[in-house]
């Protein structure tokens, strides 16, 4: 197992550079850059600009300059934000982002899992058809309606919740729970459907038709035999899904005004900010990355099935 996980940990390091590399020349290739406005600049100024972010450079050179600065952790200047750079602004703003989503999963996990196995336990039941129904309401509306929505009802009409800001204002906390809650419905819609359809799928295996014949109490057999089996799909999940919710979260952050990484994002692709782009990739990607790391290795200790050799 150990050798597994040190290979692993090593493939990261050829993934990581395919990602960079295909970013910064795909970044590159595409028409526009980062000082292309509507308004002219004169030729001196763009040359200036050129030479003091080193543009002026032949393409390998520039590549071979950047790979080494990402090396040492320096993602560079912003090329539209003069007064910061690529890691200032991504210190100032991807904790936000980072947090929401965190909280966000939790959420969808516990509710999304609950959900699946009172669903799967109450097959073709009421409590069934109502689990799903919610499910796919979660999968089908938007975030941009349920965002208001929750804002119409818990904000603007029972006053119960502020409608914007974010935790570091005067209501603290109470800031996260609606984008929090917004974020996490699709998730949560995803796993209770796909715990659902595993929970039932173990259920009719025959190992757990074999505990309930030696008399097992039924919450023993659910306990340790249905949903260490019956969860494995939403192990897998995880990954994904983490790196998902956290780089998707930029219609909550701009519906509950949340200063994230995602707002910061969108604004860097439309101003052709190659570094502040280039930061961002990185990070979304070293995430994912991660994340499916340590599913592999979580899902071999759920799963005797699984060898790693």
């Amino acid at each position: 197992m150990s050798k597994y996980i040190i290979r692993r940990l090593l493939s990261l390091i050829p993934t990581m550079f395919v990602i960079v590399t295909l970013s910064f020349f795909l970044i590159r290739f595409a028409p526009g850059g980062p000082f292309s406005s509507e308004k002219k600049v004169p030729e001196q100024v763009l040359q200036n600009l050129m030479k003091k972010y080193h543009m002026d450079e032949p393409m390998g050179q520039q590549y071979l300059r950047y790979l080494g600065d990402v090396l040492r952790g320096d993602f560079g200047p912003s090329f539209r934000y003069r007064d910061s750079t690529v890691n200032q602004l991504i210190a100032q703003s991807f904790p936000n982002s980072m947090l929401l989503g965190t909280v966000a999963l939790i959420l969808a996990l516990i509710a999304g899992i609950l959900v699946g196995i009172i669903s799967a336990l109450k097959q073709n039941r009421w409590q069934d058809y109502a689990a799903m129904s919610i499910a796919v309401v979660g999968i089908s509306v938007p975030l941009f309606v349920i965002g208001p929505i929750l804002q119409l009802v818990f904000g603007l009409k029972l006053h119960w919740l502020p409608i914007s800001g974010w935790i570091t204002s005067r209501d603290g906390l109470k800031t996260m729970i609606m984008p929090a809650l917004t974020l996490s419905f699709p998730y949560f819609a995803y796993i209770a459907r796909l715990s659902r359809a595993s929970i039932v799928e173990v259920l009719r295996s025959d190992y757990v038709r074999t505990a309930r014949a030696k008399g097992l109490a039924e919450r023993v057999v659910i306990g340790k035999h249905v949903l260490k089996g019956g969860l494995l799909p939403i192990v897998s999940y995880i990954g994904p899904a983490f790196s998902g919710i956290i780089t998707g979260s930029l219609v909550v952050e701009s519906v509950f005004a949340i200063p994230g990484v995602g707002r910061v994002f969108v604004q860097s692709a439309i101003n052709r900010d190659y570094t502040l782009i280039m930061g961002e990739v990185i990070i979304y990607s070293l995430i994912l990355v991660t994340m499916n790391f340590i599913v592999d290795i979580v899902y071999g200790f759920l799963d005797p099935r699984i060898s790693y050799k």
